[in-house]
């Protein structure tokens, strides 16, 4: 019986009435007893679909909740990592490191983006929240300290870094206007420059075409070719260190670098006696012009050998010595040293009557006879080797077994002798041939067999003082 009232209890709670039927009355035992009379219908169907219908919307709305909890929790992250950082940026110029006008509105930018976002997301929570308002008041914090922090600059840092950006911006100026009156590479061939500077590292080219086995010779390139020519390179690899007997040509520099398409020279007239009245005696030999100017063999004549007719002229140099009676030092039979400068053909050697020191004689190339000579206090065996540039002699003697030294000069202009020190680099111990070729302001070295060539770098021109 009680369970039977519980359940109608338990029914009038949850569905509405529909039409219940009680009544009851007591016993002689003092005992309540009352009869039920329920609906025909034995499972309450309607009241079943009512619950299920109940059921189903509180599912959609617990879903949609969780989906915005959701939703809030990611913006929440995604706001504490942006105010992380920001509280880094803070503490970095609070604890003095560097930073700009440009650092404090780019902050002031972030917070008030910020401050506009968590205020959207307070509205979008209808009502307060504690996280929210935590971070609400974080914010506000920041917002206050680089306001102070910008306010304060006690040691003037802002405007002393503006100071700086001033001065880096004159000093641009400053760079632009020295850029602007910096004067121009030199042209090839001229001589409007303050003479020698400085030459480059070597930069070996390769081993001469004889193999290591002719370490003395000369190598270069023609300064003055012929209009049918492009380039015209030679190689000249002496016999037993004294003759020269052939030589090698090539008509590029790619050509020089593959030995292909060589045109030999022999300079040795063949026959049952060979000949030697065309061959050269020691490595001061030098192209210009289509023509190989040399030290005939065993003479004190100079010889020009044209490479494209072979016809060979002879001219005395009246007074030089031969035969390895004043040679450059550490280097044989170089009594005469022809060199090219942007003014034409010299030759350097030696005479009795000058000691054994320079003598320097510029030569007319037209009609093979010398023009003028000079004569130098300088000795020759003391000097490894020498070259001439815009009518300026500079020799060279060695400071070791890796290190030369450009250390003499001679003057054709005023007649002055003077004083330099150029260290040059060098990749075996004797230089045989230097010679300088003005159409690339290069050095082509012939160094124990190795042909090698050096950049030469000049002083900026310096017109020379107007006198009163």
């Amino acid at each position: 019986m009680m369970f039977l009232l519980l359940l109608l209890q338990l029914a009038s709670a949850v569905v509405p009435s529909f039409g219940q039927n009680a009544s009851g009355s007591i016993n002689n035992n003092g005992i309540c007893e009352c009869s039920v009379i329920l609906p025909d219908n034995t499972f309450p169907v309607v009241r079943m679909e009512y619950l299920e219908r109940t059921s189903r919307k509180l599912n959609i709305s617990v879903q949609l909740e969780i989906s915005k909890v959701r939703e809030y929790t990611h913006t929440m992250s995604v706001y504490a990592s942006r105010l992380v950082n920001l509280t880094r940026r803070v503490e970095r110029i609070e604890t003095g490191g560097s930073y700009t006008q440009l650092d404090f509105e780019l902050l002031k930018l972030e917070i008030r983006e910020l401050v506009s976002l968590t205020s959207q997301l307070k509205l979008t929570l209808n009502g307060s929240n504690t996280i929210i308002n935590q971070l609400y008041k974080e914010i506000e914090n920041i917002s206050l300290t680089v306001s102070k922090l910008e306010s304060y600059d006690k040691l003037n840092v802002l405007a002393i870094r503006r100071e700086i950006s001033s001065l880096r911006l004159r000093l641009s100026d400053c760079e632009e206007d020295r850029a602007a009156s910096t004067p121009k590479p030199i042209d090839y061939g001229s001589c409007q420059h303050g003479g020698l500077l400085n030459i480059s590292e070597p930069f070996v080219i390769q081993l001469n075409w004889k193999g290591s086995g002719s370490k003395y010779g000369g190598w270069g390139k023609d300064s003055s070719p012929l209009p049918t020519k492009e380039a015209l390179y030679w190689v000249a690899p002496l016999l037993n260190e004294q003759i020269l007997t052939t030589f090698r040509l090539y008509a590029s520099f790619d050509e020089l670098l593959l030995t292909r398409n060589p045109i030999d020279k022999n300079l040795v007239i063949p026959g049952r006696r060979p000949s030697y009245v065309k061959t050269g005696q020691g490595s001061g030999m030098v192209l210009y012009n289509n023509s190989l100017y040399y030290n005939c063999y065993t003479s004190r004549d100079m010889c020009r050998y044209n490479v494209d007719t072979n016809v060979l002229e002879r001219q005395t140099l009246v007074g030089a010595v031969f035969n390895n009676r004043f040679s450059y030092q550490g280097v044989k039979y170089q009594d005469m040293d022809f060199a090219v400068d942007e003014s034409g053909v010299w030759v350097i050697y030696s005479t009795e009557e000058n000691a054994g020191n320079i003598v320097i004689s510029k030569l007319n190339v037209t009609s093979f006879t010398v023009e003028r000579t000079w004569i130098t206090k300088q000795f020759k065996p003391g000097v490894s080797s020498a070259f001439m540039i815009c009518g300026v002699l500079y020799a060279i003697r060695p400071v070791n077994t890796r290190v030369e030294e450009i250390f003499f000069t001679f003057d054709t202009r005023t007649s002055e002798e003077g004083r330099i020190s150029i260290k040059m680099n060098k990749m075996l111990e004797l230089l045989q041939s230097v010679n300088y070729n003005p159409s690339d302001h290069k050095l082509y070295v012939y160094n124990d067999g190795y042909e090698v060539t050096y950049n030469v770098i000049f002083k900026p021109y310096a017109p020379p003082a107007n006198k009163r």
